[in-house]
């Protein structure tokens, strides 16, 4: 009994951020915009067409290298994680499923709507000046890939409360049931392509019951040797199933749809976690680390999504400068990444701090009368409609427009909440007796980083 109740009574204490988790998350960020810089060259032609070169794919050097920088299964682990905690908080307190899906739709969808409005007002008012619609439509791919990214990580979220539920009775079955329904897309999208795409629910789910596991203490429990084994294991078959070219070896390439190997890979970086949970802690303390992660360890969501459109849009505007152009794979190109990549961060600055702000907590409760459930699924729908036409057709300047108003109704639809201070539950003393007892990453008391 006391194994069940723990986590319930654990998730509703009053608590401060995992430090850790912000350093992870930011250090991914880092990795993930420094790859997009070495990614993105725009050319412009004698003949004033304007293309875009993926320097970074056609290096031979890369595809083994992705496989080390191939970080977004660790954005699902870390989001299990919190995820489990934020739901576990809420459902003590008497929220339901529809009040979690409204947090996670407000918190999430309120970036991605102001960027896609920005971009569309930008857009079109550089289009009425004249900008070649060429270079219009190139912007505006900038935004897609980030789309993928909220879509994807977005599904995983409001699946959060029913896979807790089936991960609180069988947690082992439910993730062996989940890979089985990867390994059976895998083995059908030679014959049906269009159902490789469902892996973006099963496999994210599946990396994302990994940070169930995490958030539980089933890694902490685990020996070194046992870590170990598991980071060199799913590795040697991830190597084994690309080997024989069952998958493509480029992880990018694995990445959407996604496949057995983004799996693997979460299995390798949750127990790397693990492994490093002591150093990471360490880091996590120094004092201007801590600094530095405050505001945009805590604007992921921000980062994420403004980076690569700003890296676009700064490669578009230089092509109608004097500015020297290094041939795209020249030394001189790959020294120019550096300062390309300090000129995002200065152009991201300004962007958290007017937009960052949006992805503070939302001032809404289930002890508080909300929306309904029509209006939550309406929200939920309208948001995946524009996504969906995105991911399938490519994203175009009306649609961009269109994406930003299906956004903006959803936000209107869940609305905001005032929410009423309420004491701590009763649970919290058994809380206080039982502390320290269930080991896990991040350490008792401390509370998810996206939590309602």
């Amino acid at each position: 009994m006391e194994r069940d109740t723990y986590p319930a009574v654990r998730a509703v204490a009053a608590a401060r951020r995992d430090p850790a988790i912000d350093l992870v998350r930011f250090t991914c960020l880092l990795v993930v915009v420094a790859c997009h810089c070495m990614m993105v060259s725009s050319v412009l032609h004698k003949d004033g067409t304007v293309t875009t070169e993926n320097v970074l794919m056609d290096q031979g050097w890369f595809v083994p290298v992705a496989w080390a920088l191939m970080i977004v299964p660790l954005f699902f682990v870390l989001g299990g994680v919190t995820g489990l905690q934020s739901w576990r908080r809420l459902k003590a307190r008497g929220g339901t499923g529809f009040d979690f899906a409204q947090l996670r739709l407000l918190r999430l969808v309120r970036p991605a709507m102001a960027l896609l409005a920005f971009m569309w007002g930008g857009l079109w008012v550089a289009l009425l000046l004249g900008v070649d619609p060429q270079v219009i439509q190139l912007m505006t791919a900038g935004a897609a890939m980030p789309l993928w990214f909220l879509a994807a990580y977005l599904t995983a979220q409001l699946s959060v409360p029913l896979m807790a539920r089936f991960h609180q009775r069988a947690p082992i079955l439910t993730f062996a049931a989940l890979v089985v329904l990867i390994v059976t897309v895998d083995s059908l999208r030679g014959t049906l392509p269009v159902l490789a795409f469902s892996n973006l629910v099963f496999v994210w789910c599946a990396v994302q019951q990994l940070g169930f596991l995490m958030a539980d203490g089933f890694f902490e429990q685990r020996s070194r040797t046992w870590l170990v084994g598991a980071v060199v294991s799913s590795n040697l078959l991830l190597g084994l199933v690309t080997g024989v070219a069952v998958y493509p070896g480029n992880m990018v390439v694995n990445i959407n749809p996604p496949n057995l190997c983004l799996l693997l890979l979460g299995i390798s970086q949750a127990a790397s976690l693990q492994l490093l949970k002591n150093v990471i802690g360490w880091l996590a303390g120094v004092r201007w680390i801590q600094s530095m992660i405050a505001v945009a360890g805590r604007r992921s969501m921000t980062v994420y999504l403004w980076h690569l459109p700003l890296l676009v849009g700064m490669s578009g505007l230089l092509l109608l400068t004097n500015v020297p152009k290094p041939l795209a794979g020249t030394a001189e190109w790959w020294w120019a990444r550096i300062p390309v990549f300090f000129a995002v961060v200065s152009l991201l600055v300004p962007v958290v701090w007017l937009f960052g702000r949006l992805e503070n907590r939302p001032t809404a409760a289930s002890h508080a009368r909300g929306p309904s459930r029509i209006a939550v699924v309406t929200a939920a729908v309208v948001v995946f409609i524009p996504v969906a036409d995105a991911a399938f057709n490519g994203l175009t300047l009306a649609l961009l427009g269109g994406g930003a108003a299906c956004f903006a109704l959803s936000v209107l639809l869940l609305g905001r909440v005032p929410t009423p201070v309420l004491p701590p539950s009763p649970d919290v003393n058994v809380l206080k007796r039982q502390e320290g007892q269930s080991p896990t990453l991040p350490e008792p008391g401390l509370s998810a980083n996206l939590e309602p």
